[in-house]
């Protein structure tokens, strides 16, 4: 792990800011999160590695295109709730790529919700590194 962690600060010290490469490599990261939460989560399902990098793709895509008009839209809910109603958001968007994909199976809302706060937090903490 410390290997990898090596790796990916060499590489951001060398690359340009927003590069191909960063989204690459956010995808396959949010992917190993998404993978990982599927093995230690009872209700997460996903066939193998190649579904949770689709997973990742096609939640991105959806976090980018109907996540940021929700979150404009709940902004208001957001500020009263500090924060909190953004994993309300990202858990619909999780439900909405398990309803869209047929390998990645989140099997009840309660499962929906913590699968969403740690994909959430891990999206975050990639955010802030690519």
């Amino acid at each position: 792990m410390n290997r990898v962690i090596q790796i990916i600060v060499l590489y951001k010290l060398m690359s340009q800011e927003g590069s191909t490469m960063d989204l690459i490599l956010h995808l396959l990261l949010l992917a190993v999160t998404i993978f990982i939460i599927a093995k230690s989560m009872p209700g997460v399902h996903v066939e193998g590695f190649g579904t949770a990098l689709v997973v990742a793709i096609v939640y991105g895509l959806i976090n980018l295109v109907l996540g940021s008009l929700l979150k404009l839209l709940a902004i208001p809910f957001i500020f009263i709730t500090a924060g909190l109603f953004l994993f309300v958001i990202n858990a619909f968007l999780l439900w909405l790529t398990d309803q869209l994909l047929e390998d990645f199976e989140i099997e009840n809302m309660g499962t929906t919700f913590v699968a969403a706060f740690f994909i959430t937090i891990a999206d975050t903490l990639l955010s802030w590194v690519f």
